[in-house]
């Protein structure tokens, strides 16, 4: 069987609630444990490094995409199994996603939106057909999931959109969306 990729999406920074770290380092460590890779934007900071050392505390493969402008500011992680620098962030992204079999979007700002966004218009308009499992820690993305409504309510999408997403309220329930999806 081959190792199953699972591209994390997350915030650099930590977030007002505790819940967002925890269940940050709850879906590292369950990837890991899966035997699955972690695929990540490279950073040590915020969910994106809670994410990752939790990966690798359960001896996870760990595989992290970084553009080189965002080294500093992201404190990129160079001690990943692979850590690879892009010259551009459409860059990381297709990197990112091209070596994922599932994405999950945990909370996070507009860089994580755009990762989100990207993946959803490529699955959307046919450019793979990987998982995407949105961890709504909290409520966090519930304006979120109300804009995907008022955007195919105003007939700017099809119905098909939001069952592009797959909306889970813990890391047991994405876990659970990850092993049915993957298996």
């Amino acid at each position: 069987m081959t190792e199953k990729s699972v591209c994390v999406y997350c915030g650099s920074r930590a977030g007002a609630m505790p819940a967002y770290t925890e269940d940050a380092r709850a879906m590292g460590w369950e990837i890991a444990r899966q035997g699955w890779r972690l695929v990540y934007g490279a950073g040590d900071i915020g969910l994106m490094g809670e994410v990752a050392r939790a990966a690798q505390s359960a001896n996870g493969d760990t595989f992290g995409v970084i553009p080189r402008h965002l080294v500093d500011r992201e404190v990129g992680k160079t001690d990943l199994t692979r850590y690879i620098v892009t010259e551009t962030m459409h860059e990381r992204k297709k990197v990112m996603i091209m070596n994922a079999d599932a994405v999950v979007v945990l909370p996070g700002g507009a860089g994580s939106l755009d990762e989100l966004f990207e993946a959803l218009t490529w699955r959307q308009l046919g450019l793979h057909d990987k998982p995407i499992i949105v961890l709504n820690t909290g409520g966090f993305w519930e304006p979120l999931r109300a804009l995907i409504d008022h955007v195919i309510d105003q007939e700017f999408a099809d119905q098909s959109l939001a069952g592009f997403l797959t909306w889970a309220d813990d890391p047991t329930t994405a876990m659970a969306a990850l092993r049915d999806a993957l298996s």
